[in-house]
Parts: structure tokens; C-alpha cells; sequence
């Protein structure tokens, strides 16, 4: 049995360093990478794989980190992947990042340092009850703090890192893995599945210690886009057919029980992301999540029946609706391969923590990865509060993560032939 009580990882260490590069994606951006500066860590993370001996390490132009730690067995080990991204997300600023530490957390709320009125409170944070002596690592208040996904980043390097030490633990290839924008939808957009080489793959990118996803939301994106009639606005009685006014009355007509507002667990929703324009032309953004297509599918067709009631109403209007597939629930095709799960049940067991198999209200480059013929399951990252100025890690639920990783290489090698 592998024993890391003795070990001193490194992962807080990287993970401080990591979070103070700005990596932020922009959705609006055109090129790939999103945004230049994720390169800045690319390159940081390509040299020191490199310094550790992975001499196959490196960033492709359009910033994803690939590299090899080759296997020490002669068994036929099916190669294993485990992934990260780089990137942080675009809802909270994610420049200038001062990571806290709040050494032997003993409860209570968590006042920030920078802006008193970021407060994390201990009753609306329900996994802090289990963090009582554990170092949590904060913002000061004024930005996220980018343990998503920072946080599986710097886990999967201190676990290469062990690995790397530690030749007795017997292990096939290991592929590394490191993404960019995967917070705006396009961490797998421009992945070379061929050149990564690998038969099965874990992101590290899950929440509450011990967790193992093993389900996604499947998830399209709607553009509506509402063709108005202009007049001049004081001419305009029985004339004027504003786009606003109508986009405004379609989404007043979302079920109030189908929104993100009002869903949980298994429910699905319906949600505006962005409206833009004037009275001639108004585009609604949507994005529609449910655990299975079909659901899916109906939650499609109850809005746009909604538009068309409304602007039946319209003569002089009209509407154009186009779904853009965005991702699928993996379970469809993890299902298939339960070893998958099996392996990683038994990797956070070894880690001295209880598993417990659950659910994504999201998705991860997982979601794709399976779909491109990656299975890919999500693994706990120990990130909470994620794309917003109260999130939140502790190190010991990080330096957990790092002997998952480890256990993992080690279980595929012991129950191949």
C-alpha cells in the first residue's frame, strides 16, 4: 500500500504561485487561446514538467500543455490522462489575485481582507464544517481566486512530482494534460486527441472532498433573434412593434419553475445569458441544461412555442431560433467502461476519504473528452464557491486529491495483465 503520510508535497506552493498569473478567457475573443496571457502559464507549466523530467513537455500554439511521464512496468497498462485547465472564469476579475492563507481554520465566518464586505459565511458554506484545523487558502476579497481550476492543476503536477520520486510505485504511461478556456465553453475545441495518446481520462476539476462526477448536464446554447418594427417614436401609436419590449414579454414567460433561480439536483432550466440590441433587432442568448437530450430537446420546443405565442401577436415581427449543441452527459458513454469509476471509487478509498458518486448541474472538458473518444469522469478538486470573490480551498483537501492521483496510476497498473 502506497504511504504519503511522509511526503511533502508541494501543490500549496504551486498553487500560490499559479493563481497570481492572470489567466482570464474572453468569451468575445475570436482567436485561440481567448486571451494571449494563458500562455504565461502554458509556458511556466511546460518547464517545470520539463525540469521534472517529462522531456516530451510542451505548449502547441494554441496553448494546451501536453507531456508523458512513461511508464515503469512491463504490464500492458491502458494509458491514463489527467487534465486540468488554465484558465479562469469571466465573471470575476482575475487580475492582480493575493491568496490567503487562513492557517488551522477553527469555524466561523470568513471575513476578507481587502473588502470587509466579502464575508464567507459559515452557515452558507455547508462543506467548512468539515474543514475545522484545515488551512484554507482565500482572496482578499477583490478577485476570484482561481482554484478553479488552479487548484487540479498544481494537483496533478505534485502528483507527477511524487510519481516522479517514487519509482517503486509501479505505474503505465501517464499523460498530463493542461487546457485553456475551458470556463467559455472551448477547452477542447483545438485538442490533438491523436498526439495526447491516451484510452481513458480524469479531469480534476470536481468540489467537495471525495467527490467522483460521474454525470453532466447535456447542454445546448439558443440564439433568438426578434425582428422588430421601427418608427419614429412620435408617430408611433398602432405603428411601432418594439424588439425590446416583445423580448422582454418572452422572457416574463419562462416557467418561474425552470429557471436556475428555482431548479436543483436533477431539474432541469431554461436561462437568458445575454440580450442585446434596440428596437429594430434584439438577440437573446440562452443556454438550456438537462440531465438527458429528450428533456433537453422538449425545454427547446416549450421556448420557442413561447415566442412564437408571442410574437403571433405581432404582425409585423418576426423571429429566427437557432440551437447550438454545446455538450452531452457523459454517463452515456462512462457507462460503458465502468472500470472507469470502479478505479477511481477505489483511489479515494486508499486516500482515506468516502467516495460518493454525484451529479454536474455543468459540465467539464470531460463532458466533450468522452464524446471524442475520451472517457472522461470529473474527480474532486477540493474548489468551492468557484467564479466568484468568495472562493475557496483548502490544502488539505488538495494535498487528498494529490494521493487520488497517485492511488489511480497505481490501481490501473495493478489490475492490468
Amino acid at each position: 500500500m502506497i504511504n504519503l503520510s511522509s511526503y511533502k508535497y508541494t501543490v500549496a506552493e504551486r498553487f500560490l504561485r499559479y493563481v497570481k498569473i492572470d489567466t482570464q478567457s474572453n468569451p468575445e475573443s475570436l482567436t485561440y487561446p481567448s486571451t494571449e496571457k494563458q500562455k504565461n502559464l502554458g509556458k511556466l507549466l511546460a518547464e517545470e514538467l520539463i525540469q521534472m523530467g517529462l522531456t516530451d513537455a510542451h505548449m502547441d500554439e494554441h496553448c494546451y500543455v501536453y507531456a508523458t511521464l512513461p511508464a515503469n512496468t512491463t504490464k500492458k497498462v491502458p494509458v491514463i490522462c489527467f487534465c486540468s485547465h488554465m484558465d479562469t472564469s469571466p465573471d470575476c476579475s482575475g487580475e492582480n489575485v493575493n491568496p490567503i492563507v487562513n492557517s488551522n481554520y477553527q469555524g466561523g465566518d470568513i471575513v476578507l481582507l481587502n473588502d470587509k464586505t466579502q464575508i464567507i459565511k459559515f452557515n452558507e458554506h455547508v462543506d467548512l464544517k468539515n474543514q475545522i484545523g484545515n488551512d484554507i487558502i482565500t482572496t482578499d476579497g477583490t478577485t476570484l481566486l482561481g482554484a478553479d481550476n488552479k487548484a487540479g492543476v498544481a494537483e496533478i503536477m505534485d502528483a507527477v512530482n511524487y510519481l516522479i520520486n517514487h519509482p517503486e510505485i509501479k505505474h503505465g504511461d501517464i499523460k498530463v494534460l493542461f487546457t485553456p478556456d475551458e470556463e467559455i465553453g472551448r477547452g477542447v475545441d483545438k485538442v490533438n486527441i491523436k498526439k495526447l495518446g491516451a484510452d481513458f481520462a480524469y479531469t480534476m476539476d470536481g468540489e467537495t472532498l471525495g467527490h467522483i462526477e460521474n454525470e453532466t448536464f447535456s447542454a445546448d446554447g439558443v440564439t433568438l433573434t426578434i425582428k422588430g418594427f421601427p418608427t419614429h417614436p412620435g408617430f408611433a401609436k398602432d405603428k411601432m412593434q418594439h424588439a425590446i419590449k416583445i423580448a422582454a414579454e418572452i422572457i416574463s414567460l419562462i416557467p418561474k419553475d425552470k429557471t436556475p433561480e428555482t431548479t436543483e439536483g436533477k431539474q432541469p432550466f431554461m436561462h437568458p445569458t445575454a440580450i442585446n440590441g434596440g428596437l429594430e433587432q434584439v438577440v437573446i442568448k440562452f443556454i438550456i441544461r438537462a440531465f438527458d437530450t429528450p428533456t433537453l430537446h422538449a425545454l427547446e420546443a416549450e421556448l420557442k412555442q413561447i415566442a412564437e405565442k408571442v410574437i403571433a401577436k405581432y404582425n409585423k415581427c418576426s423571429f429566427t431560433f437557432e440551437v447550438q449543441e454545446q455538450y452531452r452527459n457523459f454517463r452515456e458513454v462512462l457507462d460503458e467502461h465502468p472500470q472507469i469509476i470502479e478505479y477511481a471509487v477505489e483511489a479515494v478509498k486508499r486516500s482515506g476519504v468516502t467516495p460518493v458518486l454525484s451529479s454536474i448541474r455543468g459540465g467539464t472538458d470531460g463532458s466533450r473528452l468522452s464524446f471524442m473518444g475520451l472517457p472522461c469522469p470529473n474527480i474532486f478538486a477540493g474548489e468551492h464557491a468557484f467564479h466568484s470573490k468568495q472562493e475557496w480551498v483548502s490544502i488539505q483537501d488538495m494535498q487528498k486529491a494529490v494521493q487520488t492521483i497517485v492511488h489511480l496510476a497505481s490501481i490501473w497498473e495493478e489490475r492490468s495483465n
